[in-house]
């Protein structure tokens, strides 16, 4: 049955079909939801509602309305009369029920040692004094494992026993106490504070305006008291008083009482409490005073006060979300949808495994490495003593993954060669799940994505999540994981991180982790967790606070018994100044702000910090630790030299093609090609020093590769068998212990820092065991950081002592850690070395900073007061430290250095004031000198100072 549309869906942006279903029904404002009316995010979330698809700002709001929809209550939309966010839901259903549903969950909730963690989104916080309150109820709450709030960003993380509470009921606690929690996404978390900043917008015009009419009656009345004004005229000035005042009393203020009404009800105080009873006893003390003819009034000064304190909040609040902001610009709102042209679930499996299990190697080498390397007592040097410990192992098994880049370079070809042939199901051998063929393209959602998904990425457009590239080859930015510029290419079968961008044409790769695991998903989550956490000199600045706001309850009260004693009219007055004056807003507000702008100018050099006390612990150290391979130096060690070994003219791989004649460039060349052969598909450095060195040369091939945790690789070549390693694997210093002390490595002469040898196995006469004969010596060099010795000196310049702590036993470690000028050194350390000097500077007092590569090091940076790594992309997921130097510039150190110490004096400076102003104007007050508006304006500019300084750290 037709019926004429409604005017309402008329006039809409959005088109209904005529149906009488619909008519009455109350439409949102173009980009606002249809669930709860407020703005919608870009691209929205969409719901099928009465037959339509409805935009909705967040999932929360999608997943309700989904469920009105299948729990058959789609009348409740036809029924309501108003779209607002306090409109009461149908009695069967609760909107934060919805966020229990595992699809909801998956999009914000993680694990992490074996609990959950969530990031939300929090609106209404005020002060410190909000903060803490919902930490300490949530803590409250059986199964809560921690809770931070974020009071500069308006966040919250929150980590729990899922199996004990769900999360509707911390988003149900939340809401108890006043404020409204909701999933952390950055657009709309961003159209959250927009929105509340609208809001203390209107509240202060509508203060502003009421203050300046109630003064502009107030002059009069203040003439008149001593001109003889009549009663009727005083009495009419009153009453127009509290007339434009009332707007100002019970709209404008109302933040102060809601947040007051929450913090008492949950049986604490926050900083709006004695706010709200100096308001309270000011306007009904006036409105008595007016309707009895008796008294005093102080209209103007309810007004003056609400004005001037949202106008103090409200500059905060737009310079606290100044100072966020910078956070936000360091990770990309990831692409809502994708194009998914197949998938192959078991594809994905195969690398996952083969990954799991090289993990396991990885394991296996580093208990290995540890228990093979030589132990030594490492001795303090003052000018650099060289410590060379023999037959220690170098790091050379760094990675062996050349069997999992054989598979994934497999998969991918296997991929084109599919795609191109005809669609034929019985040859679809290589992908086991294909969903469609590459022409059925869709778009999809980018939580939706699963691991071996097939999607296309076009040019110009974000990486969702990591991945293997299936396609020829692809040019990729990575500035946003690693901070350089310069564009990588990559082949077929090479892995691909999320969060770096494809600068040439579209290309297709199998999706191998959620976008939530990608690289860019852990920098998301390190910087939340960072601005999550509080280090101890906020806890106690706000511990402080609250001791502050019960004392000056508790003072007021003696003032006004005082005054009550003294002078009865004076009595009210002096007590309302005492709150309003004293309020520790700036002491609350002295840490936190200062904490938000430090990290965020942190953040722009690229000093990612991960962990709340890192700007705390950085401003006490006192000695800096670096390692050396990857740290002080670039760790892309290049190749210098080959040294060949005398010949043994009966050996069959000098007999191939004469090469025992052949001449010395010739003979380093051919063994060149055999050790690049050897580590085709390793990702060690080494690997890629000898690969790029025979780029121009024929590389022969390779059977039966091995690789050998702590030992190197071996392999069979035109029925020879070949290793390069360390020198006790290359001749096999097991069977014959003596081989190896026959044989020279002079590092020394070379200027070298590592050295790898190539041998092959001897022809061995009948009831011979079998031996190896070195063939060459290959010398590499890893070439130092230009601006390591600027920033040894700054250090030094500031009273800091450097240290290196490194594993590479050579005499040339040594000679670079006298060349930077570095008070002391060690070299052919193991971890378990590393850690015991870290904790013997410790035990001597001092606060040390550790500076790793984030993998091999973990223990000592663990160990270590503050910890920082040089992370690439390619390792971000191991990374244990306190903070990242994402951009590879180690000069980013000394900038941590200096804005932690700036940081320090500013709140220093910020605790001084605070507390020199509330200690100040405390006596004039309890003494009746500071009327209420005087009162109101002080506190508000002593807050402002305290946000003003600690914006001079965005200069630092």
């Amino acid at each position: 049955m037709s019926s004429v549309p409604s005017p309402m869906a008329s006039t809409s942006s959005h088109h209904y079909e005529d149906n009488s279903i619909t008519d009455g029904l109350v439409l949102p404002l173009a980009g606002h939801c249809f669930h709860c009316g407020d703005p919608v995010p870009q691209p929205p979330f969409h719901a099928e509602i009465l037959g339509k698809s409805r935009e909705m700002c967040c999932m929360g709001c999608q997943l309700a309305s989904e469920s009105i929809v299948e729990a058959g209550l789609e009348q409740y939309y036809l029924d309501r009369s108003e779209i607002n966010r306090t409109a009461s839901l149908p009695t069967q259903l609760t909107r934060l029920e919805a966020y229990d549903h595992d699809e909801i969950k998956s999009q914000f909730v993680y694990a992490q040692d074996g609990m959950s963690v969530a990031e939300l989104s929090v609106n209404n916080l005020r002060c410190a004094a909000c903060t803490w309150l919902i930490e300490s109820r949530l803590d409250e709450l059986d199964g809560i494992s921690q809770c931070q709030v974020n009071l500069t960003n308006q966040r919250m993380r929150v980590i729990w026993d899922e199996s004990k509470l769900p999360i509707s009921r911390i988003l149900a606690v939340i809401n108890e106490i006043g404020y409204e929690a909701k999933p952390y996404r950055q657009d709309t978390h961003e159209a959250m504070l927009a929105r509340h900043n609208n809001q203390m917008l209107v509240r202060l015009g509508i203060a502003a305006l009421g203050s300046m009419q109630a003064m502009m009656y107030a002059v009069p009345m203040y003439f008149g008291a001593s001109s003889d004004m009549l009663i009727f005229q005083r009495d009419f000035l009153r009453w127009v008083s509290l007339f434009v005042s009332t707007p100002v009393f019970f709209y404008a203020g109302v933040p102060f009482f809601t947040s007051a009404w929450s913090a008492v009800r949950a049986r604490q105080v926050n900083m709006d409490v004695p706010v709200s009873i100096a308001l309270i006893v000011t306007f009904f003390a006036s409105l008595y005073a007016t309707i009895t003819g008796q008294g005093e009034t102080y209209y103007e000064s309810v007004s003056m006060f609400i004005f001037f304190l949202l106008a103090g909040r409200y500059i905060e609040h737009n310079a606290r979300l100044k100072a966020a902001s910078m956070a936000n610009d360091l990770v990309v709102v990831e692409p809502v949808l994708v194009q998914k042209i197949a998938e192959d679930k078991e594809a994905a499996e195969r690398i996952l495994q083969r990954l799991e299990q090289n993990v396991l190697k990885q394991q296996a080498f580093d208990k290995q490495s540890e228990q093979t390397i030589n132990q030594a007592e490492g001795l303090a040097v003052d000018k650099v003593t060289t410590i060379v410990l023999s037959k220690s192992v170098p790091d050379f098994m760094q990675s062996m993954d050349s069997n999992i880049h054989q598979l994934t370079s497999d998969i991918a070809q296997k991929w084109q060669q599919t795609k191109n042939q005809p669609a034929d199901p019985s040859k679809l051998d290589a992908l086991s799940n294909v969903e469609g063929d590459a022409e059925e393209k869709k778009m999809v959602t980018a939580h939706s994505l699963q691991v071996g998904d097939i999607i296309l990425v076009e040019a110009g457009s974000e990486i969702i999540s990591d991945g293997i590239l299936l396609s020829q080859a692809a040019t990729v930015s990575q500035s946003l994981l690693t901070g350089e510029g310069d564009l990588i290419i990559k082949s077929q079968g090479d892995y691909i991180v999320g969060g770096a961008q494809n600068d040439s044409q579209p290309f297709e790769m199998l999706v191998t982790a959620l976008p939530e695991d990608s690289q860019i998903g852990l920098i998301d989550r390190l910087m939340n967790r960072a601005m999550s956490e509080k280090p101890k000199l906020a806890q106690q600045a706000d511990k402080l606070a609250r001791w502050f706001v019960a004392r000056i309850l508790v003072l007021s009260a003696l003032v006004f018994i005082g005054w009550y004693i003294v002078d009865p009219s004076q009595a009210i007055w002096a007590t309302v100044a005492v709150l309003v004056a004293t309020c520790p807003c700036a002491l609350s507000l002295a840490t936190p702000i200062a904490l938000t702008v430090a990290t965020n100018r942190l953040a722009s050099y690229g000093f990612l910090t991960t962990r709340g006390h890192t700007l705390q612990t950085l401003a006490e150290i006192t000695h800096v630790a670096f390692d050396k391979t990857g740290t002080l130096t670039y760790g892309k060690p290049n190749l210098l030299n080959i040294a060949l070994v005398e010949p043994i003219e009966q050996h069959k791989a000098y007999e191939v093609n004469d090469f025992g004649n052949a001449e010395p460039s010739e003979q380093k060349d051919h063994l060149l090609a055999i050790a690049a052969a050897l580590e085709v598909g390793s990702r060690h450095p080494i690997a890629h020093a000898l690969l790029t060195a025979a780029y121009q040369l024929h590389l022969p091939a390779t059977q039966a590769l091995q690789h050998y945790p702590a030992g190197g690789v071996e392999a069979m070549i035109d029925g020879v068998l070949y290793r390069i390693g360390h020198v006790d694997f290359a001749l096999d210093s097991t069977s014959n212990p003596t081989a190896s002390n026959d044989f020279t490595i002079d590092l020394a002469a070379e200027r070298a820092s590592s050295a790898v040898v190539l041998s092959c196995q001897k022809t061995c006469q009948k009831n011979e065991s079998a031996t190896w004969q070195a063939l060459a010596c290959f010398y590499f060099n890893d070439k130092v950081r230009d601006s390591a010795k600027s920033m040894l000196d700054t250090l030094k310049g500031l009273g800091i002592e450097s240290v290196m702590l490194t594993g590479d036993p050579s005499p040339q470690a040594m000679v670079m850690a006298e060349t930077l000028g570095m008070q002391s050194a060690y070299n052919g350390l193991s971890p378990t070395d590393k850690v015991n000097h870290i904790q013997q500077l410790q035990a001597n007092g001092a606060v040390v900073l550790m500076v790793g590569d984030g993998i091999n090091d973990a223990p000592v940076l663990a160990a270590a007061d503050v910890s920082t790594s040089i992370a690439g992309a390619a390792d971000l997921a191991q990374v244990s430290s306190d903070s990242i130097i994402l951009n590879g510039q180690i000069e980013a150190i000394t900038a941590a250095k200096r804005i932690a110490n700036k940081t320090e004096r500013i709140i220093k400076q910020n605790f001084r004031w605070a507390l020199i102003y509330n200690g100040s104007v405390l006596i004039p007050a309890a003494l009746g000198y500071v009327p209420p508006w005087l009162a109101a304006i002080g506190m508000s500019l002593s807050s402002l100072f305290v946000v003003l300084n600690a914006l001079r750290l965005k200069r630092a």
